[in-house]
């Protein structure tokens, strides 16, 4: 064993650690886009959106990136809740009021926020919507 090999506590060397990577990171791709204008799409349209996400999905699951995502039922499901004073509080439909809402998400391992911009401009959404990309905090 070289002199400056360590060994753990049960005597076994221990692994080398000066030549491990930086951990990748998690990134939350969050899917903004307008619900008035997918209401408003043909069946074509939206075969051909379904073929781009599901082409998207299946790149970044071959490339070992993903970690989840789906997408979301519309706004008008939504139920929002607050706690005020001890008290629960429920509201139909969304939080606030927006341009653009919040349809769906990917979570993905990347090495650094280069990355995580690049796959998020592969997004189908991305082309007419926006995309915000958000460091996951570990816990």
């Amino acid at each position: 064993m070289s002199p400056n090999r360590r060994t753990s506590e049960s005597g076994q060397p221990a692994p080398n650690i000066d030549n491990l990577k930086e951990p990748a990171m998690q990134y939350l791709l969050a899917i903004y886009t307008q619900e008035s204008a997918a209401a408003q799409a043909t069946p074509e349209d939206m075969k051909a959106m379904m073929g781009a996400y599901y082409a998207f999905t299946m790149e970044i699951k071959e490339k070992g990136v993903y970690l989840g995502g789906n997408a979301l039922q519309p706004t008008t499901t939504a139920t929002t809740v607050r706690v005020r004073e001890g008290n629960t509080i429920t509201t139909d439909g969304p939080f606030a009021e927006t341009r653009e809402q919040l349809g769906g998400y990917y979570l993905v391992n990347c090495e650094n926020l280069d990355e995580a911009i690049a796959y998020a401009a592969k997004i189908p959404g991305a082309a007419f919507g926006s995309i915000e990309i958000r460091p996951v905090w570990a816990m």
